[in-house]
């Protein structure tokens, strides 16, 4: 659903050509496949651009997939009307350059949207847990910056005609605390990387803690499991 607000909020429209970084298994390359967009959809990771062109067939969407570090995109200079990253862009070590390079591949008065967990949403919580067991590599700042407002406008200010920021919820709606965890420690980079660093002592430790974290933020009652997680979603367009 965050793609979809995404592509809302950018007033994607048919026939633009749009850039997904980051992408993951496509959520927000999906969105804007269904816009009639001429969709780009990049990661890193192989295995989840083969996710992502497995849902768009199923959907009949027709998407290019393409490996691709956020780091240095391999596209020239305005090639795009549009780029988009949700919960992605954001885990790139250094920011600067990300910034740079989604700038660089936008064209004049194009769009980059954004979503970003904030500090002081669930997932600022959770990185802040995860850290007292897994403390991050040293010099790497910390990529829930990118949910919050100052920085957006460091990274991005320079070559921006307008940034536009809001702050919005989505609800992790999970069983049970048990069962967020069994996902999330299996599927989730972060938490998946942090119980892979740990013994067995540690990993039931911190799954305590996630837990007690999960349970304090939810508003799904005793029944089920409803966690509000905020993020920022922003809108740049380009000088």
């Amino acid at each position: 659903i965050v793609g979809e607000y995404l592509a809302e909020a950018v007033d994607l429209r048919a026939g633009e050509q749009v850039l997904d970084v980051a992408a993951g298994n496509g959520n927000a390359t999906l969105a804007a496949a269904r816009r009639f967009a001429h969709v780009t959809s990049t990661d890193y990771v192989d295995e989840l651009l083969e996710k992502g062109a497995a849902r768009a067939v199923a959907n009949g969407l027709d998407v290019r997939f393409q490996a691709a570090d956020a780091e240095d995109l391999p596209f020239a200079d305005g090639s795009f009307d549009v780029a988009l990253s949700t919960f992605g862009v954001m885990f790139a070590p250094d920011q600067a350059t990300a910034a740079r390079e989604l700038t660089r591949v936008v064209r004049s008065d194009g769009r980059i949207g954004l979503a970003s967990w904030t500090p002081e949403g669930f997932i600022g919580d959770l990185f802040q847990l995860i850290a007292s067991y897994v403390p991050p590599p040293v010099g790497v700042q910390s990529p829930m910056l990118w949910g919050t407002e100052p920085r957006i406008v460091e990274l991005f200010g320079p070559e921006s005609a307008d940034i536009r920021c809001e702050r919005r919820s989505f609800n992790f709606r999970y069983q049970s605390p048990a069962h967020w965890i069994e996902v999330f420690r299996n599927f989730y980079g972060p938490t998946y990387k942090a119980y892979s660093a740990l013994d067995a002592d540690r990993q039931a430790s911190l799954s305590e803690d996630i837990s007690t974290l999960l349970e304090h933020r939810n508003v799904g009652g005793a029944r089920s499991l409803v966690v509000p997680g905020e993020y920022l979603e922003v809108v740049i367009t380009r000088k």
